[in-house]
């Protein structure tokens, strides 16, 4: 049969199409010695066995391409050759060299990049591992390069970062290129991130204010390295170590220094194929240096922004690095020549050539206006604390700062009115206004005494008409009391003006008129909501006018400065009149009591998730007390204030009643007690001044609900003793059980830990760890405060059975 030309050649057109697709789609397990990959070819890559990895040329640009390694499923680069070069994206190769391994060329045979293998055993072949290890061997398959030890901003587990090496973030989000920020273990043997640009570079974690030991670091050991596990488990030989949040196997991660300058641990859910933080080296991203540049500020409304103070232009808005320059000229005035604006709650980190205590306000100013390189000075009223500064970088803005920065600029500079945010203040939705800089509190009084000294004229004057003057004074006292009220609302739009803000219409319809509560409390009810979009919320609603007001701005101000996984995080408020309410992201499991306390539900609750449970709720109240700009206590730590999500993460809630307490003076008191029955540290009865050892006593209580699966007044009280001597009888149980744990000496703790354990779990539990935490919780409850760990002792020991 005679086929047509015409179709012979459609049919071969369709034949080599069809090849070339192949091809373009080809995986290869490994290549030789003498191959190559080619950019023309660039879906044609290395693939590890599992198919989880990829390593090939990858598109960055325009006609740009990079030699990296990636994540298969998303394209997630983990490693880059070449990210400060990238190579044409016609006619570029790299090949696999007897001598000096992978080399990469230009399209014009520049070689951009190489292996530079020195060793006489001849290379076999590249191969990509399922570790994400790009590793070139020689016959005998030994490794004589592997891409493990040259990272770039990503490490994978096991892959260490040692003294030989570092991560360098990349420039910009989506950009590969080599960043300011680095992570390396400097010559003190510590691992540390640095900010290092061209003009100044600058260590900011850990926190460069305190010594080493300070940050529970040692830098005795000279080993120089640091590595995370498949389960998520960090350690290093300068004695850092965390855990991702979602601690096990079976879950691929990785640890990356972002483009912002914050080291996170990510976590892949396998089932969204997304990527989610699981630990983060910074809660607060003002903290990271040179993110906002010289002269810039760093704020959150309630993301990170960046912006410049008043008579100052950013430099390029596409570059926050760059900063800002001033409208003015800053030269050597004269000290009649020079006057200084201030900007309240400011502070820009470092770079102070001086540094006094116990200075007047006048003085500091006096030693800035002496030197021509002063550009500034910081001032914390109170302690006399005087900073005169010589750059002006590392600028962030929080109300919770207590130094006020004070700008050199020409006497004929005015500064404009304008607000940082500039929005409507009375529109509910809105965020509100905040004045960023004003004249100096000093030529303010200034300006007063001449206003006062012309009221106190005219008012002379006009004392011959009693009645005027009457009508004159009634008038004016109604305008200072509405002036009052403006101000106090000013003052809570200031303190709010991170979260949306809803009408109670909106949160009475959300709710359905406040109808389904999930719980209640001494602050307020909870009532769970569902938002137009069809999100659930939970809605509390505080109890009282005055006493919800305060306790409604002290969880503003603190939820609002709070960001970690083991807290719940506020999103939203409302304030009309008397109606004082919270909105939170609803959390699906309830409160822990509900779970932990039902018997047709206590299933749920097998040893690893108590044990899960009981280490987040560690690690939230560990970065209240040990980790937040200001001390935060929370004062009634109990199972219905710790909230369980999908995961059974905990989450601990109900911040109304802390007491926030400056670091520097921890011996103060609250004003009355806080708490619930059974879970009342002794101090509380003793009238003692209040510190976090006051919920580490909490803590240990709830752990031992945790562990016991009851109630601790149903645990230890016997018929006819009081629910009001729980306290009391706990202490004498925690020192019978003491002495029984002595008389066991070093045996088995099988013996008697199943004692202590919920006998709904039928022995399924591992005793060792067991036994671990029991004692953590006895020590938790000690009735003396002193013997009680901190928040963080307590994070170490429960992390330490996992870690051995």
């Amino acid at each position: 049969m005679n086929i047509p030309s015409r179709s012979i050649t459609f049919l071969s057109f369709l034949l080599s199409s069809f090849s070339f697709s192949f091809v373009l789609s080809r995986n290869l397990s490994y290549l030789k010695q003498g191959s190559s990959l080619f950019v023309d070819d660039w879906h044609t890559s290395l693939v590890s066995p599992s198919g989880s990895f990829s390593c090939g040329f990858y598109p960055v640009g325009i006609n740009a391409f990079a030699f990296s390694i990636w994540f298969s499923f998303d394209k997630t680069i983990a490693w880059t050759a070449n990210r400060d070069r990238p190579v044409n994206g016609k006619g570029s190769w790299v090949s696999l060299r007897h001598g000096g391994g992978l080399v990469l060329f230009d399209f014009d045979g520049t070689m951009i990049w190489s292996t530079q293998i020195i060793s006489t055993n001849k290379i076999n072949r590249a191969q990509l591992l399922d570790s994400g290890n790009l590793v070139i061997t020689d016959l005998s398959g030994i490794m004589l390069w592997k891409s493990f030890d040259n990272p770039t901003d990503t490490l994978l587990p096991y892959q260490g970062i040692t003294k030989d090496n570092k991560l360098v973030s990349s420039a910009a989000k989506g950009v590969i290129s080599s960043g300011y920020y680095q992570l390396y273990f400097d010559s003190n043997n510590i691992l540390q991130l640095i900010y290092d640009s061209p003009n100044l570079t600058s260590i900011y974690w850990p926190d460069p204010f305190n010594k080493w030991w300070v940050n529970n670091r040692t830098a005795y050991n000279n080993s120089r390295i640091g590595v995370f596990d498949d389960l998520g488990y960090f350690m290093g030989s300068d004695n850092l170590r965390f855990k991702s949040s979602d601690y096990g196997a079976h879950v691929m991660r990785r640890l990356t220094l972002d483009y912002d300058g914050n080291l996170r641990l990510y976590s892949l859910n396998e089932s969204a194929k997304t990527w989610s933080v699981s630990w983060l080296a910074l809660s607060q991203p003002c903290q990271v240096h040179g993110i906002c540049g010289q002269y810039g500020l760093c704020v959150y409304k309630p993301e990170l922004q960046c912006i410049c103070p008043l008579g100052f232009d950013v430099l390029d808005p596409n570059d926050w690095r760059k900063g800002c320059k001033p409208t003015f000229n800053i030269t050597c005035h004269s000290a009649g020549q020079v006057r200084f604006v201030e900007l309240a709650h400011t502070d820009f980190w470092g770079f102070d050539f001086n540094y006094t205590r116990l200075l007047s306000f006048h003085t500091c100013k006096k030693i800035c206006l002496r030197d021509c390189s002063c550009q500034a000075f910081g001032y914390k009223k109170g302690s006399g604390e005087c900073y005169p500064k010589i750059t002006l970088i590392n600028g962030r803005y929080s109300q919770n700062t207590m130094q006020t920065i004070y700008w050199k600029v020409p006497r004929s500079f005015k500064a404009p009115k304008i607000s940082i945010y500039e929005t409507n203040p009375h529109n509910c939705s809105a965020i509100s206004e905040v004045h960023f800089m004003n004249y100096s509190a000093l030529e303010l009084r200034k300006k007063n005494v001449g206003k006062q000294t012309w009221i106190y004229l005219y008012s002379f004057a006009c004392s011959v008409f009693v009645v005027e003057a009457l009508f004159i004074f009634v008038g004016w006292w109604f305008i200072w009391r509405e002036r009052k009220q403006e101000i106090r609302e000013n003052h809570y739009e200031t303190v709010s003006c991170s979260f949306r803000r809803f009408t109670y219409k909106e949160l009475e319809r959300a709710t359905n008129r406040f109808k389904n509560e999930l719980g209640r409390g001494g602050s307020g009810i909870v009532y769970k909501g569902t938002m137009e979009e069809e999100r659930l919320i939970a809605v509390k609603k505080l109890h009282g006018v005055s006493q919800g007001g305060e306790e409604f701005f002290a969880e503003l101000n603190i939820i609002g400065r709070i960001n970690h996984m083991n807290l719940v995080r506020i999103r939203g408020f409302c304030s009309e009149g008397a109606h004082r309410l919270l909105v939170y992201d609803f959390v699906e499991k309830g409160s822990l009591d509900n779970v932990l306390f039902d018997s047709s539900s206590k299933h749920l609750l097998r040893w690893r998730r108590r044990c899960k449970i009981a280490v987040g709720v560690a690690k939230g109240l560990a970065y209240l007390h040990h980790e937040c700009l200001e001390w935060v206590i929370h004062c009634d730590v109990k199972p219905e204030n710790i909230l369980l999500d999908d995961e059974f993460e905990p989450k601990i809630t109900d911040f109304g009643l802390v007491k926030l307490l400056n670091r520097n003076s921890c011996g103060q008191e609250l004003s009355r007690i806080h708490g619930t029955r059974g879970y009342i540290a002794p101090e509380w009865a003793s009238n003692l001044p209040i510190t976090g050892k006051a919920d580490v006593y909490s803590y240990g209580v709830v752990l031992l609900e945790i562990l016991r699966g009851m109630r601790i007044s149903d645990w230890v009280l016997q018929d006819g003793e009081e629910e009001d001597q729980v306290e009391m009888i706990l202490g004498r149980w925690v020192s019978s059980i003491k002495e029984r744990l002595k008389k066991s000496g070093q045996g088995s703790p099988c013996a008697w830990v199943e004692e202590l354990i919920d006998p709904s779990l039928n022995g399924d539990f591992n005793s060792a760890e067991a036994s671990m935490m029991v004692k953590v919780a006895l020590s938790c409850v000690e009735e003396e405060r002193s013997r009680r760990p901190n928040m963080a002792d307590v994070v170490r020991m429960l992390q330490s059975y996992d870690a051995e």
